[in-house]
């Protein structure tokens, strides 16, 4: 397969603040909003986040940024609020442009970003996906002990951060990768230097910790996908469970792994994949079908059966009510995908290879 390539880009926020946000792959979109610590550069070929990347920029068009205060993005920034986080979520959902409904991958810190941002905006956001999420922060969980530790590391985060010695930012990495090898670990040390300073990390953890949305999971009325490491230790596998029992008729799924961030090597992380692309509709091909068919999205697939029955792009974009252009992209997309050129080698394709048109329904 085609190694994806990523496009990056800059937007301003309200507030004045440069954020920075990339593309990758093709299909249906996929927004994941900012978790602890990235850099869109670095993390591409990362031992710790490139098998994300290629996984997700393999089935959708993924679109991520880097947070205010860390990564590409400015470091110096007044507020880090809770609101300005789904603030920036907003901006660069706004600056991708995306036409049709959108899932909503949000890990960590990020799973309560994305929850608020479908509550405000239900009709934008086709699935939610939370891994490793919570809606409380810890220092709203009423758990004394985890709240010594967790405010002992703010301040060492304010000391030592920037310091040539990686040993306080290895106490860091031990508890996100428990499970890593010494590259993995060492290449998390570094990420922490180079993505943020000491007074941003500091800030970010405080504003982290007293987050608290609870009374906003009722009012969810997104499909949603709750996956949670059975032995996480930055966020206890309870976190999860509130998440699923607060958000009507939520899915989840406990994954066998002690690793904040799932690593390529693990089952987990293939019980991950497959129960994303369950989830999204995505990736099953039905019985009797060539797997090729397997890449096309829930949209590319509709698109395939309607060039099947002779329609032209007019037609198809009148159809399905979306406009030519967005027509034209998912005719593109799903040449590539198939490796043809032209529309009668789609249908012929299409024909030889036992494709079900019109069977495959997107879920949600």
């Amino acid at each position: 397969m085609k190694r994806p390539t990523q496009r990056i880009r800059y937007l301003r926020t309200p507030d004045g603040v440069r954020l920075a946000w990339a593309e990758a792959g093709a299909g249906p979109v996929l927004v994941k909003a900012a978790n602890w610590l990235t850099h869109l550069e670095y993390e591409w070929e990362s031992p710790v986040w490139r098998h994300w990347i290629r996984f997700f920029s393999d089935h959708f068009r993924l679109v991520r940024y880097d947070e205010r205060g860390c990564g590409m993005s400015d470091w110096k920034v007044g507020d880090l609020s809770f609101e300005r986080w789904v603030g920036d979520l907003e901006s660069v959902v706004a600056a991708a442009d995306s036409q049709e409904p959108f899932a909503l991958l949000g890990i960590s810190q990020g799973a309560a970003t994305c929850l608020a941002y479908a509550v405000k905006h239900p009709e934008r956001v086709s699935h939610l996906i939370l891994y490793g999420g919570y809606a409380r922060g810890v220092l709203r969980r009423d758990d004394p002990d985890r709240e010594r530790v967790y405010r002992a590391i703010i301040d060492l985060a304010r000391l030592e951060w920037g310091n040539d010695n990686p040993a306080f930012r290895q106490v860091f990495t031990s508890r996100f990768i428990p499970g890593g090898t010494e590259e993995q670990m060492g290449w998390f040390n570094e990420l922490c230097r180079r993505t943020t300073s000491p007074e941003s990390a500091a800030g970010l953890l405080e504003a982290r910790g007293v987050v608290d949305i609870t009374e906003l999971l009722g009012e969810v009325r997104t499909p949603t996908l709750v996956l949670h490491s059975r032995e996480d230790y930055i966020t206890p596998i309870l976190e999860g469970h509130i998440l699923a029992a607060g958000i009507p008729g939520a899915q989840f799924v406990e994954l066998d792994s002690k690793n904040h961030v799932l690593l390529e090597n693990e089952p987990a992380w293939e019980r991950f994949r497959e129960a994303v692309l369950e989830f999204t509709g995505i990736g099953v091909p039905a019985v009797g079908e060539d797997p090729a068919f397997a890449s096309l999205s829930p949209r590319e697939r509709e698109v395939l059966t309607l060039i099947a029955e002779g329609l032209g792009n007019a037609q198809i974009a009148g159809r399905l009510s979306i406009s030519e252009k967005t027509v034209r992209n998912h005719v593109s997309n799903l040449f590539d995908k198939l490796g043809v050129w032209t529309r009668a080698q789609a249908i012929v394709f299409a024909r030889d290879r036992g494709f079900r048109q019109g069977g495959h329904q997107h879920h949600g």
